[in-house]
């Protein structure tokens, strides 16, 4: 039996089909070599929240205090050689680990892209209150600058990485790639001495990067050498399109190639799911802008 490609798979799953293979290897591994920096106290165990009656089917991971990252690879007759650094929503108190993640890995390898999944450090820590929480950005820079570090073991060109967030992770991908020439961690060995700049960026539904008062959060710091980006939000998202407009016009004012879409209605949180909403189209709009960009060509040194 012919094997259908992995998002297709996953679309199977989703609708409640049998799945047509097996799922891809995978290959999961620690970010930091010892203890994390910027330790949160004691968060309790790992777990995955009960669904909640009515609730979105969503495999919602929380008390993440040891971080990893998760590598899944595009078929070898596929691999394009781009990779994504893939940071899932939550609030910053859970990680959608499914729809945010695993899903969306699987959608990149459909199209050649390696897709690495974030396991990043929530809840914030208590009486944070709306600040973000710098341990998320100590493991995003820290994950950045292992990829590209190992990249060539992986089969990653060390220049095609990119960074795909959404909601809270949409604002942890703005974060990182507006920060990274600063560090937010001491260095911990070499790997940190390798830059953490993504090449490009993704961000669907992001959150907080306005504030109250409609200007950019200050952590949030555009200029001219911020990575590429596309951005997708619904006009009738809870979390205002005004975060991924006004974060377009940042980027605009400074000089850096963007593109926006914004739909009609889809509400939050809709990730790569199929409906009858044209913002479940952001995938196909998403890989033209990757390929216009030359990013799913075949590297002829992979």
């Amino acid at each position: 039996m012919k094997c259908l490609p992995v998002f297709a798979t996953v679309m199977i799953a989703l609708g409640g089909g049998p799945l047509a293979c097996a799922a891809p290897k995978t290959l999961t591994l620690d970010v930091w070599p010892g203890k994390p920096p910027g330790d949160q106290g004691d968060v309790g165990p790992e777990k995955v929240q009960e669904q909640k009656p009515g609730e979105r089917k969503v495999k919602r991971i929380t008390n993440v205090s040891h971080p990893t990252l998760t590598i899944f690879r595009p078929a070898p007759d596929r691999d394009t050689g781009a990779a994504f650094l893939i940071a899932p929503g939550g609030a910053y108190h859970i990680l959608a680990w499914d729809l945010e993640g695993e899903e969306v890995a699987s959608w990149l390898n459909s199209i050649g892209v390696t897709g690495i999944v974030l396991k990043y450090r929530v809840p914030r820590p208590a009486g944070a209150g709306e600040q973000p929480p710098p341990p998320a950005l100590m493991d995003a820079q820290r994950a950045l600058s292992l990829v590209r570090a190992r990249a060539r073991e992986w089969g990653i060109d060390p220049h095609r990485i990119g960074m795909l967030g959404f909601s809270a992770g949409g604002h942890l991908t703005a974060w990182t790639a507006t920060n990274f020439d600063r560090r937010a961690y001491e260095p911990a060995d070499e790997i940190d001495r390798v830059p953490c700049r993504p090449d490009f960026i993704v961000l669907v539904y992001p959150a907080y990067l306005v504030r109250r008062r409609g200007t950019m959060s200050s952590e949030i710091r555009v200029s001219k050498e911020t990575a590429p980006a596309f951005l997708v939000h619904a006009s009738d998202d809870p979390i205002p399109a005004e975060n991924s407009v006004q974060m377009y016009r940042a980027l605009k004012k400074a000089g850096v190639s963007a593109e926006l879409h914004v739909y009609a209605s889809g509400g939050h949180g809709f990730g790569l799911r199929p409906s009858d909403q044209p913002c479940s189209t952001w995938p196909q709009r998403c890989a033209d802008w990757l390929k216009a960009r030359g990013l799913l060509h075949r590297n002829s040194t992979h």
